[in-house]
């Protein structure tokens, strides 16, 4: 029987043991991640971490006990804040606030680093082009720490990833255990729609109806002119052959006065989905950029590549084959898989 945790002594000590290991912590995509700097003067503050994966996307850390409850109030706008405070930053400016902390660890310059980091085929051009574009467009990633996660801050985040695409936000709580007097620190991630209210067979919203199951979206397809019809009808079986997989659970969404038809195949665990089917009186697929970064950050390259549109809130096509529809299946096994990690 594990005994309750015996937490930790302080902030500072979890500070470094994400400084030295900051693979310990399961962050969603299961990115590689260098950490740039401690206590890091941002702004008028200093982060705890800061961090870039080898993707070029940049890594804000915070870190937050129970006993420290003041400031766990405050550590959404304190990590926005320094957010704010790299966005915009040049990479060189970049290079620049780290290159001491870098180079007290061997490395000559943050290129070096990061390929020291991916530990195989390294392409710099990419990388610096990546970082670039995330620091330009203020894309990053934000991660809590926390002994304890309270539900006002799973609202929070929760809220923050539903109006932005521009930010990956983790949460993970952290215990550490005394057995057989050697400390062991167990990390786990916590995804805010986990915790939502688990809804009714039917649900009503102002704008229009929920519905569980497909069927009532397949009801509409005889709506729509005939050379669109097998096209809904390729994107429902799609879909639905996803369902047979155990990956997704399908639910059909109806705007006010059913104008406005949805397919919903949604994660079984997160209850979200990295793309929704339209029958808006044609077939047309909607990508969303913050669950595949989430959920299969690896896949976006290829499927904006076959879907010759980059992924962004709210993107869609029209023009799809099985190609891409192949990708997006091996998309979602992705995430399927990573939800039980």
């Amino acid at each position: 029987m594990l005994s309750p945790p015996a937490g930790f002594p302080d902030e500072a000590t979890l500070h470094d043991l994400i400084e030295q290991a900051p693979e310990m912590l399961p962050l969603s995509g299961a990115p590689q991640l260098l950490i740039l700097g401690k206590e890091a003067p941002l702004g008028s503050g200093f982060a705890d971490l800061v961090g870039v994966e080898t993707s070029g996307r940049p890594v804000i850390i915070e870190v937050k006990l129970a006993q420290n409850n003041e400031a766990r109030r405050a550590v959404v706008s304190q990590i926005l804040a320094y957010a704010a405070s790299l966005h915009g930053m040049t990479r060189e400016h970049l290079e620049e606030r780290f290159g001491s902390y870098l180079k007290a660890r061997g490395h000559d310059s943050l290129e070096a680093a990061v390929s020291a980091t991916e530990g195989g085929a390294f392409d710099s051009d990419e990388f610096t082009e990546s970082l670039d574009e995330h620091l330009r467009e203020g894309r990053f990633r934000l991660v809590f720490v926390l002994d304890s996660v309270p539900p006002e801050l799973m609202t929070l985040v929760a809220y923050l990833e539903h109006v932005t695409d521009k930010l990956v936000i983790d949460l993970v709580a952290v215990n550490a255990f005394d057995i057989s007097g050697s400390s062991v620190v167990l990390p786990q991630r916590v995804t805010p729609e986990r915790h939502e209210v688990t809804v009714e067979r039917t649900r009503r919203q102002d704008s229009g109806t929920l519905y569980t199951g497909s069927e009532r979206f397949e009801a509409t397809i005889s709506s729509v002119p005939d050379e669109s019809q097998a096209r809904l009808h390729r994107l429902l079986e799609w879909a639905r052959d996803l369902e047979r997989q155990g990956l997704v659970r399908l639910s059909t969404y109806e705007g006010k006065g059913a104008k406005r038809h949805t397919l919903l195949p949604r994660l079984m665990g997160d209850n979200v989905g990295l793309v929704t089917i339209w029958n808006d009186g044609g077939a047309s697929l909607q990508f969303w950029r913050s669950v595949f970064e989430k959920r299969a950050p690896h896949f976006i390259g290829q499927i904006e590549e076959l879907a010759d549109v980059q992924i962004g809130k709210g993107n869609t096509v029209r023009d799809f084959n099985d190609e891409l529809l192949a990708a997006l299946t091996e998309a979602y096994r992705d995430a399927s898989q990573a939800e039980m990690t």
